[in-house]
């Protein structure tokens, strides 16, 4: 018997085991279906894209894309201690301060971004920045790069030259402009939830880190959640929460664990022989995520990090790194950023880039066949189609259906298609041109809008952002309440991308961690600490 059981060892429940077990009087099981993250590939920033082709990751297929000529693209999730954190590429991106207050707006009392913030701040040990917005003495490490490429350096100095201002800090709270990311490293190693949160905490008598298991099901008596019947080394163990229960899978894990539970829409569980145990709507609805597009393009020379694909340059970045803690190795690849506006009337920022100084580095994306190339990254940062997660099975072996529903609003589709003009004009630009050569992806200047819409529905992916299928609020389709507690069970919490509302304007790990500062707040009883609130409040 323990007090609390957490089921999912990733960004949210690393932070929320170990903010638990802060307090010896509480038992905590910390449940993940991954390994250990032991592999170096986890902990060298630059090798992160090696994580992509092992077995880190669950491998979903997506249900046919209808606007995307019905394509089946696989749809990967971290499945490893720190789970999204030990895998992505370490940058750090909250949001922006409106993501927060439409939240707030729309039923999700006390998620406002003057709510948030605190725990943005409370996460976060950033090596640079201070004062209202930023934190100085929290676990999780964020730090300028190491090691910039003057690729990634010309790329920001041509967007400026196409006339977008620079931007410092894209946590600010203004996100418009382009910049360098910072990232979530520590002396020149990744800084993953698992090493911010559970490392420290391993020694707690009272904390219990149980890997390579696969959750089956809750156990629920008399709409309270009691504990968890997982499976470990073939043998199925049922371990019982005196206290509460808190599922952290992930926006596809925890729809489905909650659906293979008996709570979720009644019919659809009765069509698979689930026994319906608590009849809510939502589960699984609302499923959102980013749409990726990749503009790949030859250089005129082996100017790229491409070039370490040869061992003798591998070697000269290794003594590099082994000597000093800097060079290629402390490169997350993915430099350069930009938030812009896909969109004339846009209020708000509602695209992202990552240059990457490099071609084929992240799975799915292409080389060129020079073997030197750049990566501009572009996805819609607040996209308006909606999908969902349904069982297929109700054998928990079994992948449940996924579907994000991308491009199903024409104004993704019209946005993206901007994003691509952008990207390709900012290449063109004086700083750029010299080094690079002839768009390799797509194979030419896409001169028409209707060109640059039908790129986009041909080539593009999602960002593996997913967010939205237990989401929080008041209204009939949400699954959990403001304080995460799921709607009709007691003792049983959600806290992980899944609760978001509306996705956030980023990468979503930072997210994932303030939501598991808000939870274990929730639990514990907890108000925010007066000096990480804003002045005057």
């Amino acid at each position: 018997m323990y007090d609390y059981i957490v089921v999912g060892g990733g960004s949210a429940g690393c932070t929320i085991a170990s903010r638990l077990s802060e307090n010896p009087d509480s038992t905590v099981l910390l449940l993940e279906q991954g390994a250990r993250d032991w592999s170096p590939y986890i902990h060298l920033p630059v090798t992160y894209y090696k994580t992509s082709k092992s077995n880190m990751l669950t491998r979903y297929r997506l249900e046919p894309q209808m606007h995307q000529g019905g394509a089946t693209p696989e749809f990967v999730q971290g499945r490893v201690l720190g789970g999204g954190s030990s895998v992505n590429a370490m940058v750090y991106m909250r949001g922006i301060p409106q993501d927060y207050d439409t939240w707030a707006a729309e039923g999700c009392d006390g998620w406002a971004y003057k709510d948030v913030l605190p725990y943005f701040k409370k996460a976060e040990n950033n090596e640079r920045f201070a004062g209202e917005v930023h934190g100085t003495e929290g676990p999780l490490s964020v730090s300028d790069q190491r090691h910039t490429h003057y690729l990634t350096k010309a790329w920001v100095k041509a967007a400026q030259e196409y006339g977008v201002n620079f931007n410092p800090d894209f946590n600010s709270g203004n996100q418009a402009g382009v910049g360098f990311y910072q990232v979530t490293m520590k002396n020149g190693l990744r800084c993953s939830a698992a090493a911010a949160y559970l490392r420290p905490a391993r020694k707690r008598k009272n904390l219990t880190v149980q890997t390579k298991t696969k959750a089956l099901k809750i156990l629920i008596e008399s709409n309270r959640a009691i504990g968890v019947e997982y499976l470990h080394n073939g043998n199925v163990v049922r371990e019982m929460a005196s206290q509460e229960v808190v599922v952290c899978s992930g926006a596809i894990g925890s729809p489905h664990l909650l659906l293979l539970s008996g709570i979720g829409p009644a019919d659809h569980l009765r069509e698979l022989g689930v026994p319906v145990v608590h009849d809510l709507p939502g589960v699984g609805q609302n499923l959102q995520d980013h749409f990726d597009m990749f503009l790949i393009s030859e250089l005129t020379g082996p100017h790229s990090y491409d070039k370490y694909k040869k061992l003798r340059w591998q070697a000269w970045a290794g003594l590099q790194y082994a000597l000093f803690r800097n060079g290629p190795v402390t490169s997350n690849v993915c430099e350069g950023g930009m938030c812009w506006y896909g969109a004339a009337d846009d209020k708000l920022p509602t695209l992202q880039y990552h240059f990457l100084p490099g071609a084929g580095v992240e799975e799915g994306s292409d080389s060129t066949p020079s073997g030197n190339g750049c990566t501009t990254n572009v996805y819609q940062s607040r996209p308006r189609s909606r999908g969902f997660v349904k069982l297929k099975s109700a054998d928990p072996s079994v992948f449940p259906m996924v579907n994000p529903n991308y491009l199903a609003e024409e104004y993704d589709v019209e946005c993206l298609a901007e994003g691509v003009r952008i990207g390709q004009e900012i290449l063109q630009q004086k700083s750029m041109s010299k080094y690079v050569g002839e768009p390799y992806r797509p194979g030419g200047i896409l001169k028409t809008k209707a060109e640059r819409m039908q790129f986009v529905k041909d080539t593009g992916q999602g960002a593996l952002h997913p967010s939205g299928a237990c989401k929080m609020g008041t209204d009939d389709m949400a699954v959990v309440d403001p304080q995460l507690r799921v709607r009709g069970i007691d003792g049983l919490r959600v806290a992980d991308t899944s609760i978001l509302p509306r996705v956030p304007s980023g990468n979503l790990n930072a997210p994932a961690i303030m939501v598991g500062e808000r939870a274990s707040d929730f639990i514990r009883g907890n108000k925010i600490p007066l000096e990480f609130r804003l002045a005057g409040e």
